[in-house]
């Protein structure tokens, strides 16, 4: 069997071409490059399949990815099955995500071999990924800004409150509190948190650019504080604060569980059009 090998700095432009073929459904392991996953010492690794010219790609840090070239199964098997070796049968991943077929073959495979990949805590098989160029001119804005540092405990609060509801489990939990903490500092001081800020000075929206290459932006951590739920402020928040990342990029992308119903109708009413379909497996 070909051997998956690392791929490092003269492979850049192999890379980038293999992910430019699907720019939005790719566009996590195309930062992960621009942030320097290809140069030695990087905290995560990039693998690609088979090891001589490579048409696959793993990125194995604290989540694994896949990237599949279109390909007939067997040929996609071989390259799991050579992933797995390169990677090892211990788990240093928090989750797996990618294209649905793809990351649930990938998980499958892994658990087979390993049982630290068994004991997975969720899996979400169907992710509408979506994407906007424009917002429909008929829906109203909302006063959303970029948050600033004065509005941070509040932000941080409502991101807490997002990830609880969204994963199931509290982000600053063991030992996670200055892990947590430094991330949420980092999107406000960067410009990437997004949000509505009411008269008391409390964040009761928000929305940040999660990811970003080249021109295109994903959104994650949209949340709307629970007491305004049902009054139709969702829609000209989501709508306002896309808009406005639009100014500074060309698309706007993002990916949602398909049990949530609201926030599905919410997003196609905003501009928003599905264009594939992504998996995730927590662990």
């Amino acid at each position: 069997m070909r051997r998956a090998r690392v791929l490092g700095t003269r492979d850049d432009a192999l890379v980038r071409n293999l992910l430019a073929a699907d720019p939005v459904g790719n566009l996590f392991v195309a930062s992960r490059v621009d942030a320097g996953v290809l140069w030695r010492g990087s905290p995560a690794t990039l693998y690609g399949w088979p090891g001589d010219h490579p048409r696959h790609l793993l990125h194995a840090g604290s989540n694994l990815v896949p990237v599949f070239a279109p390909c007939e199964p067997g040929e996609r098997d071989a390259a799991i099955a050579a992933f797995a070796d390169a990677v090892g049968p211990h788990r240093w991943c928090q989750s797996i995500v990618g294209h649905s077929e793809g990351a649930l073959a990938l998980h499958r495979a892994f658990a087979v071999r390993s049982r630290s990949y068994a004991g997975q805590r969720e899996i979400r098989p169907r992710q509408p990924l979506m994407v906007a160029s424009e917002v429909p001119a008929d829906l109203p804005d909302a006063p959303v800004r970029r948050i600033t540092m004065a509005e941070f405990a509040s932000y941080q609060s409502a991101a807490i409150a997002m990830y609880i509801e969204e994963v199931g489990m509290d982000p600053t939990v063991g030992g996670g509190r200055a892990g947590y903490r430094a991330h949420c500092q980092a999107a406000v001081e960067s410009g990437r948190a997004w949000g509505v800020v009411d008269d008391t000075g409390h964040v009761v929206f928000k929305a940040d650019v999660g990811i970003s290459c080249g021109r295109i932006a994903q959104v994650q951590g949209v949340w709307l504080d629970p007491r305004l739920r049902g009054r139709g402020l969702a829609a000209p928040a989501m709508a306002s604060a896309t808009r406005q990342i639009l100014e500074e990029h060309d698309l706007v992308s993002l990916y949602v569980n398909d049990f949530n119903t609201r926030a599905v109708r919410t997003y196609l009413r905003t501009g928003f059009a599905i264009v594939g379909q992504l998996a995730t497996v927590l662990y």
